[in-house]
């Protein structure tokens, strides 16, 4: 996986984390949900990435 790609899936996860820590402060459930939402697709990109790896070794 490229440097670039892993950082920008580290930092989906990471804004994703910011979003459901300041929905559960706030009681903003919608918040927290897309908080979820964007560590997950973080870790789906992440897992992409590294299923292209395995196949170009």
């Amino acid at each position: 996986m490229s440097g670039d790609k892993k950082a920008r899936n580290s930092a989906d996860k990471l804004k994703g984390k910011a979003k459901e820590t300041a929905g559960k402060v706030t009681g903003n459930e919608r918040l927290e949900a897309e908080g979820k939402a964007d560590q997950v697709e973080g870790d789906v990109k992440q897992a992409g990435e590294h299923v292209k790896d395995a196949f170009k070794h």
